[in-house]
């Protein structure tokens, strides 16, 4: 089970640089093709406004990338699960105002992951 998890969470971390990477880098040339319903027109106006939420996707992908790097398993659980409650809310706020595919992309894996680590751990503290 924890190895599942830390696949998971890596997956989660990977997918959060990428979309920090086209926030950052490429909001006006990727960002119409991810967000079809918004105009097109706004993407040039937002550019400052997407770099912004890209450097918070990005924090949230190094908090998961260090929580994998952490020795003690305790500390580690405890990173983890602190980031991956950011990223499962961060997906419900994205679904209640931008798109309910959102959930599906944050939400679903973070808690996923979170169940993973519970059961890591569950099985830790029997054996």
């Amino acid at each position: 089970m924890l190895t599942a998890a830390r696949i998971l969470i890596a997956a989660i971390s990977l997918l959060h640089f990428y979309i920090a990477w086209f926030e950052i880098f490429a909001w006006q040339t990727r960002g119409p093709q991810i967000f079809t319903t918004l105009p097109a027109d706004l993407f040039g106006q937002t550019v400052q406004m997407a770099a912004n939420q890209g450097l918070y996707n990005a924090f949230l992908a190094a908090g998961l990338v260090w929580s994998l790097l952490i020795k003690e398993a305790r500390w580690q659980t405890n990173i983890a699960v602190c980031f991956l409650v950011f990223v499962a809310v961060a997906g419900i706020f994205g679904a209640v105002t931008v798109t309910i595919k959102t959930l599906m992309l944050q939400t679903v894996p973070a808690v996923a992951a979170l169940i993973l680590l519970y059961q890591s751990r569950k099985t830790t503290i029997v054996d």
